[in-house]
């Protein structure tokens, strides 16, 4: 078969070692990192991905002494003791025919921990410990600290170790005049603000040798004011290539910026412009980052010149055979990273172990594994949502025999909903692969088809994967034609007017506001378009790569209301919430918390806000009150003694768990 993806796939000469392919691997934490009992887990992570194909690696990061920690006790790699574990980490990848870096980070001011230290003492936003300042024998101890931290990396067998200079961490804000304040030969001007990362690659290079591979992530838009200029970053490019280093990976934003850079409404490959703005200025190669989670999507970069390399993380927890499938030609088949960051991102900074909404087993490799296949079965799977497909999926991997029940004329239940918000348009992804699987794997698929007691009989067991149904609203007028439900709008299509109250705001609430605001296609199918709306400057005229926001009107006035206090959108998810809350304010949409309703008539929303009755004069009341669990077949079934398992919203229906659903419906499957 020829080469599917010819860019890609074509091995790239480092001049000691040649890699495979063109993907990287991008460093993410996990939590397994942080306690050596877990260092097999970890092991056995990066070994299944070093088996799927994968051209390089970089672990989480690793603080090179105690001041650069993210968080006390957390991961760190500064003592010869600390060797030995990592050693099951390099054999493991190398047995696996991968080639892995260990990842140098120092927090630096973004440490959770109050021995953190910075260039100088200002607080990040984001931990509330300020840190104390480097003395400039300071600075000289942590060069020798990342140096040494580099050379156990390469006693304990790995292949090189990137060093991170991006992201708003400790090199970063040495480069930056917004963190950096010092009056002495680390700071102030450009040479001296420099210093720190030239020193470091230099002193690494002199003592690991010629044939370790040295990466650096340079911070290319810190996407945050007072920061680098372009001329700057080209300047600290070129010396960190003098300096010895292999590679120069792309870093996007600080992590205090106020402009998404990894969630699923920017768009695909949204920052590769800038990497191909550097690539003309240096000689090795570039690896560029963010938003690519397809192979054609990685193989139009590299073919347009962008790169000479693509970083991937979260496409990789997905799908640990990403590669050895878009090799093979089986592209239709990757599980998909639809960037949601809800098991991932949201975990780690929640202080859990990460993992993957599309593949539970990820990160826990070890742990959910297949039950042994006793006798092949005959199981029905009722309801194809996000956890009957799970369930029917993973029973059929391990043999058994599935029919799979679904009311509708798609697969997909509340993926079908997530799918038409702007900014969602990832979720197609999921049903393109799960309607793939479900052939592969010969499921038995009887799409318009309500299952009855009747026709379940004659199973090994039934799972009921039935969903949720729209929670009504219990007031006077619910029932008035100004009324919607969510699913009405989203699914149904029915008209809505100019002004609109939403009731509920929760993610759907959140959800249907963004459906109501934003203009037709999304910013997300458009780089251009979406860079302008957040403020994204890509001719680089100001420091870090900032211009002002020039978000797209809204046709609509919509108020977002709760019945709880406080500001709408705080339980929505860690690391994604603070976008919609940012999107919806850029669209205008009022935000309210407290408030009591009252009814619905012609006038409008009558509610009650602080103890002061208010009408609010809008043409459509769209209800986004929760859910209920549909399992009205579940007792039938108890009744005629079939055996029968409730997963997803037909078992708990709290939200649109999409995160859960899949995880229950994964396990079943794998212990049934």
């Amino acid at each position: 078969m020829s080469n599917p993806y010819p860019h890609l796939l074509a091995p790239l000469d480092l001049g000691f070692v040649t890699l495979p392919n063109r993907v990287l691997m991008g460093s993410m934490h996990t939590g397994l990192e942080d306690h050596k009992r877990d260092f097999g887990k970890l092991a056995a992570y990066f070994a299944a991905r070093a088996r799927g194909g994968v051209g390089l690696m970089v672990t989480g990061g690793f603080s090179p002494n105690i001041a650069g920690w993210l968080k006390p006790l957390s991961s760190r790699l500064s003592m010869p003791w600390h060797v030995a574990p990592h050693k099951q980490i390099a054999r493991a990848v190398h047995a696996g025919g991968g080639r892995i870096c260990l990842q140098i980070l120092h927090a630096g001011r973004y440490g959770y921990h109050p021995l953190s230290v910075a260039p100088s003492r200002i607080k990040a936003p984001i931990t509330p410990f300020t840190p104390r300042a480097l003395s400039s024998g300071g600075v000289e101890r942590t060069i020798r600290d990342f140096v040494r931290c580099a050379q156990l990396a390469r006693e304990a067998g790995y292949d090189g170790v990137e060093i991170m200079g991006s992201e708003g961490y400790l090199i970063n804000q040495f480069l930056a005049e917004r963190t950096n304040q010092r009056s002495d030969a680390w700071g102030g001007n450009l040479e001296n603000r420099q210093r720190l990362p030239i020193e470091i690659v230099r002193r690494t290079r002199e003592a690991v040798g010629r044939d370790f591979i040295i990466i650096y992530r340079l911070s290319m838009l810190d996407l945050v004011d007072n920061a680098q200029r372009w001329d700057e970053i080209v300047a600290l490019a070129k010396q960190i290539e003098a300096a010895g280093a292999t590679l120069i990976n792309t870093g996007i934003g600080w992590h205090e910026a106020r402009v998404p850079t990894i969630v699923t409404s920017v768009p695909r490959a949204a920052f590769t412009w800038v990497t191909k703005k550097l690539k003309s200025e240096i000689s090795i190669p570039l690896i560029t980052t963010n938003r690519i989670n397809l192979p054609d999507v990685a193989e139009k970069i590299l073919a347009d010149g962008d790169a000479d390399m693509v970083s991937m993380a979260r496409p990789l927890l997905a799908d640990p055979d990403w590669v050895n499938k878009a090799s093979a030609g089986r592209t239709r088949l990757i599980n998909p990273c639809i960037a949601c960051n809800q098991a991932c991102l949201d975990h780690v900074f929640e202080n859990r172990r990460a993992s993957c909404l599309m593949n539970p087993r990820a990160c826990f490799e070890t742990e959910l594994v297949d039950a042994p296949l006793a006798r092949k079965k005959h199981f029905a799977v009722v309801g194809a949502g996000p956890a009957g497909l799970a369930c029917a999926t993973t029973l059929a991997q391990r043999g058994h025999a599935v029919t799979l029940f679904e009311q509708s004329h798609e697969i997909g239940g509340q993926f079908n909903l997530a799918k038409r918000i702007p900014g969602k348009e990832e979720f197609v992804e999921p049903m393109r692969y799960w309607g793939n699987l479900l052939a592969e794997r010969a499921v038995d698929v009887r799409l318009d088809t309500r299952a009855t007691v009747d026709s379940l009989r004659g199973y090994d067991s039934v799972i009921l994967a039935t969903g949720v149904t729209p929670r009504t609203l219990s007031i006077p007028g619910a029932d008035h034609p100004k009324a919607l439900s969510y699913l009405d709008v989203v699914l149904h299509g029915k008209p809505v007017g100019r002004r609109v109250a939403i009731i509920g705001a929760g993610g759907i609430g959140f959800d249907v506001a963004e459906f109501l605001t934003q203009s037709a296609p999304s910013p997300t199918t458009d780089i251009a378009r979406w860079s302008h709306e957040w403020g994204v400057d890509k001719t680089y005229a100001n420091r870090g790569g900032l211009t002002k926001p020039a978000p797209e009107a809204s046709e609509r006035e919509v108020w977002l209301l709760q019945r709880t206090p406080g500001t709408p959108g705080k339980r929505l998810h860690k690391t994604t919430g603070w976008v919609h809350r940012a999107a919806l304010k850029m669209k205008g949409v009022k935000m309210l918390g407290g408030v009591a309703y009252e009814r619905i008539n012609d006038a409008g929303l009558h509610v009650t806000i602080d103890g002061k009755a208010q009408v609010l004069d809008v043409d459509n009341v769209i209800v986004c009150a929760g859910q209920e669990p549909q399992r009205e077949l579940y007792d039938g079934l108890k009744a005629a003694n079939i055996d029968a398992h409730l997963i997803g919203g037909a078992d708990v229906a709290a939200e649109l768990d999409a995160k859960r659903a899949i995880e229950q419906g994964t396990r079943l499957g794998a212990m049934l």
